[in-house]
């Protein structure tokens, strides 16, 4: 290592603290850790401090939440820490140029994708929504763009055919921390030898709209199986049975069998329930009811089997 360095942190969520930790572990300096501002959540809609926060403050360290680092007040709070690098990751508020400026050696950014391919919100959701059979983390430093800054390191991680995004997240939440201090070994060295990215080879990982969620089903089975699996664990994809909404956990697609209408049920057993879609069928293996804990499409089926007959169809929502 060429000397420890001084360090702010910004994160949010379990994937930055996954980060914060290992920095925690570090020869480096950790002087600040910011954060987003408590969010109100469950159903007493209790202030909830991040899991970044909840970290910091369990050792000792200070921790800022400003409501936007566009604020004189933040960029002097910031400036004040007389940083030689600001690390961050999945934090979900936008560093302004006054703030990119300040450390020495700027600020590093930790993505859940192979840049500049997936550059925005989503990019673990959209590498599984589209197939993709590789994934990663790059560590870049961050300019005034959209993740569009030069590439100091890149993790490449492959994603396994049946992969949710909660099974890539835990895979890039190893692979991160461990390339993050690798850069930070050296970190002169890995600005030196930093590269552009290819802007002809970006595309964009939209935030997540739930709205996204409800199951199309004139849309193609092994599309629907592929957004199922990216929306798992979170949003989760959904349907209508009966007016019930219906969230489907896992789901295989499979050659169509009989011609009917997309959404309806062709055959339900203990193998699943194959439902008719635009192109091919969806056979639902993993289900959960309205009140109920997510099971096997067998077990519904041995309770609530008059739900899912053949003829039924998916997809209706109950009446206004």
């Amino acid at each position: 290592m060429s000397h420890p360095l001084r360090l702010a942190f910004a994160g949010t969520p379990d994937f930055a603290a996954r980060h914060l930790a290992a920095l925690i572990d570090s020869p480096h300096e950790l002087v600040a850790v910011l954060t987003q501002p408590d969010r109100r959540a469950g159903r007493g809609k209790k202030a909830t401090a991040s899991p970044v926060k909840t970290l910091a403050l369990d050792k000792g360290l200070p921790v800022l939440q400003p409501a936007s680092l566009r604020d004189p007040a933040a960029i002097a709070e910031v400036a004040a820490l007389e940083l030689d690098a600001f690390i961050v990751v999945a934090y979900g508020l936008i560093l302004p140029p006054d703030i990119l400026a300040l450390p020495k050696h700027g600020c590093l950014n930790v993505h859940g994708s192979l840049l500049p391919r997936w550059r925005g919100a989503a990019p673990i959701q959209r590498a599984i929504e589209a197939g993709d059979d590789e994934s990663g983390i790059t560590i870049m430093q961050m300019d005034a763009g959209l993740d569009t800054g030069p590439m100091l390191a890149l993790g490449p991680c492959p994603v396994p055919p049946l992969a949710t995004s909660g099974d890539l997240y835990e895979r890039l939440a190893f692979t991160g921390p461990a390339l993050l201090l690798e850069v930070l070994e050296d970190l002169p060295a890995a600005l030196a030898r930093a590269r552009s990215q290819d802007e002809a080879l970006a595309t964009y990982a939209a935030k997540i709209d739930k709205a996204e969620a409800e199951i199309t089903w004139d849309q193609a089975a092994n599309m629907l199986a592929r957004r199922i699996r990216a929306f798992n664990p979170a949003p989760g994809c959904f349907t209508y049975v009966d007016g019930q909404r219906l969230k489907v956990w896992n789901a295989q697609p499979e050659p169509a069998t009989t011609n009917v209408a997309p959404g309806m049920i062709m055959d339900a057993n203990a193998s699943g329930i194959a439902v008719r879609c635009g192109e091919g069928a969806l056979r639902l293996q993993t289900l959960q009811l309205p009140g109920s804990k997510a099971m096997a499409a067998e077990d519904i089926l041995r309770g609530r089997s008059e739900l899912f007959q053949p003829g039924t169809v998916l997809g209706q929502p109950p009446p206004p």
